[in-house]
């Protein structure tokens, strides 16, 4: 098995994207008060900023940072570039997120697995991941299962190639924290450490009738084969959709109920035609709320059946968002439908079809007269060409003239309802796969 983790990838693509930023500690994430850091670049992390930090506690330890809001198209299509090359390389690849995935290299046609042969296959992935991104460097691991290329990717980040060899597993673990074994969470790690639990040799040592009835039957389990190296999952190359599900964010606050429960009704229909239109339907119907101050909040509902019906999805997310307080103003609003079945139990409530369809209300969402200027978002001027936005407030936005194929660029500033200042967006990319 090999695992391949993008190093520090949000913050290596704006890096990439933006040369002044080169070798310079980033951090993207939430940059309002209330924001959590995504990912920091190695420069940054010299300073203590972790992931998951907020956004002050990372502006306290590395305040001289730049702090950007993400750009989701540009990591998209570079994790699109690395998961094509590593489905060239083998039919069973396994994405975790945009920037990892397993690959099963038993199945990547090499002449053997032997230490030499998968050294030479990964060496030559990462250098081909770096070609087609750009210079983004990636972290491989390889061993016998997946756990052991887990554990072996993060051994030696960034920029690095770790091979295990088979047989030296236990070698390898036992000297290492029991964190280092998935499961094993604050909670887990507590309660281990309250028996004299701290490293993999000392957890190996504890029976398996011990470990379950500290840990519970299934987890028991879990634990004890992994502390041995024993992990027989598969690399699951396509993963059936576990929910489909629309959502849209605002440019002002939306304060109107009735506006919100428009917006969720035609979700819930785009959402319903995505589903009859991959023959699916779905018993759990889940919105999504995020507020004026960036807290995020969901709510779900469970019907006896599935259904792909868009007034029944429409009424009970509806009925969710009036258990919410909105009053304060929200941002983003989300519909979704997950329990996915490729069956629809029909005349659910005894409705007849008829019933079934609503006349969609007239939505005018309502926006701010100037544009928001996102820190690190991908701007065109109509003189100066395309850059980045490096602040902005009271009025004034300020922009960095730069690309990934240009030398660090000037900086200049505009009002903030320039005319001939536009967000950027590359074109849309062919439709591959049905995604």
């Amino acid at each position: 098995m090999l695992h391949l983790d993008l190093d520090a990838f949000f913050a290596a693509v704006e890096q990439r994207d933006k040369p002044s930023l080169r070798g310079k500690p980033v951090v993207v994430g939430g940059v309002g008060g209330r924001g959590v850091v995504s990912t920091a670049s190695y420069e940054a992390r010299v300073y203590g900023v972790r992931s998951a930090m907020s956004t002050r506690e990372a502006r306290s330890r590395c305040p001289h940072a730049a702090f950007l809001s993400g750009r989701f198209h540009a990591y998209r299509e570079t994790s699109r570039q690395v998961m094509g090359l590593l489905r060239a390389a083998s039919p069973l690849v396994e994405p975790l997120s945009l920037d990892e995935a397993f690959v099963d290299l038993a199945h990547a046609g090499l002449p053997d697995l032997s230490v030499e042969t998968v050294t030479a296959f990964a060496e030559d992935l990462r250098a081909r991941v770096m070609e087609a991104t750009g210079g983004l460097t990636a972290s491989v691991g390889i061993g016998t299962s997946k756990f052991i290329a887990k554990v072996a990717s993060d051994l030696r980040k960034p920029d690095a190639l770790v091979v295990v060899a088979p047989g030296t597993e236990r070698d390898l673990l036992r000297p290492m924290d029991v964190r280092v074994i998935p499961g094993v969470g604050p909670a887990t790690a507590e309660r281990m450490r309250r028996v004299g639990i701290h490293t993999v040799e000392q957890l190996e040592a504890v029976s398996e009738d011990e470990m379950v009835r500290l840990l519970g039957n299934a987890h028991g389990h879990w634990l004890y084969s992994l502390a041995r190296a024993e992990d027989d999952r598969p690399v699951v190359a396509e993963r059936e959709a576990k929910s489909v599900s629309v959502e849209g964010t605002y440019d002002t606050d939306l304060t109107d109920r009735k506006l919100m429960e428009s917006l969720l009704t035609r979700q819930a229909n785009e959402v319903a035609g995505r589903l009859r239109k991959g023959g699916l339907s779905g018993r759990t119907v889940t919105i999504k709320v995020r507020l004026h101050d960036f807290t995020t909040l969901s709510r779900s509902s469970t019907l006896p059946s599935p259904t792909d019906s868009a007034a029944t999805i429409a009424r009970l997310a509806r009925t969710l968002l009036a258990d919410l307080d909105t009053t304060g103003g929200v941002r983003l609003l989300g519909v979704g439908v997950s329990g996915l079945a490729d069956w629809v139990q029909e005349d659910l409530f005894g409705e007849a079809a008829e019933e079934e369809v609503e006349v969609l209300p007239e939505v005018e969402v309502p926006h701010h007269s100037r544009r928001t200027w996102a820190p690190g978002m991908d701007v065109e001027h109509a003189e100066h060409g395309r850059g980045w936005v490096w602040g902005s407030g009271r009025g004034v936005v300020t922009v960095r003239f730069e690309t990934a194929s240009t030398p660090p660029g000037p900086v200049r500033s505009f009002k903030d309802d320039d005319p001939d200042l536009t967000p950027w967006r590359p074109p849309e990319p062919e439709d591959e796969d049905g995604t």
